[in-house]
């Protein structure tokens, strides 16, 4: 999807500008390496990107990724790929949202600065566990078996998900 769309928020919708192409091959990425841990009898399903999902009363969000429980319900991970022009929505009113909700997980994936952001929900909302830099990998318990080099998210290839070499954000 490289096109305006809206979300949501609060009960207001806001119209999102539409994702650069390095973006979107970030979220390839991100689906192809999930998608690769999700086994056939496992009870979880990965959304397509920017799938809408109905959260709560005026919260209609389109996730980068989202993963939720097999048959429906709460996401329990949720990943959003900054967009440097468009980033207050995702990185502090989204974000707010998902910690009164208490999703289990969000990663917080900023192109700019080639790191990933790690939360767990807490009883005390959304901990930042970890910041993951380029040379480290991102590695998730709640799909077994997830594990991915950042250096292939942000800028190597693979065969299951190419990589534009071009950096456009």
């Amino acid at each position: 999807m490289s096109e305006l769309y809206q979300e949501m928020i609060d009960g207001e919708w806001v119209l999102r500008l539409p994702p650069r192409a390095s973006h979107e091959s970030i979220c390839a990425t991100l689906h192809a390496w999930v998608r690769r841990s999700i086994l056939p009898a496992t009870p979880m399903q990965l959304l397509e990107s920017r799938s809408e999902i109905a959260l709560a009363a005026g919260q209609v969000f389109r996730p980068d990724l989202a993963v939720l429980p097999y048959g429906g319900g709460k996401p329990f991970l949720v990943a959003e790929v900054i967009n440097q022009e468009d980033h207050h929505p995702d990185t502090v009113l989204k974000k707010d949202v998902y910690e009164a909700l208490r999703i289990p997980r969000l990663w917080m994936v900023d192109p700019r600065y080639e790191n990933v952001e790690v939360y767990h929900a807490s009883q005390h909302g959304l901990v930042l566990k970890q910041t993951l830099m380029i040379r480290e990998t991102l590695e998730e318990p709640l799909v077994p078996g997830f594990s991915l080099a950042l250096k292939l998210l942000f800028g190597g290839t693979d065969s299951g998900a190419p990589w534009g070499a071009q950096k456009d954000f």
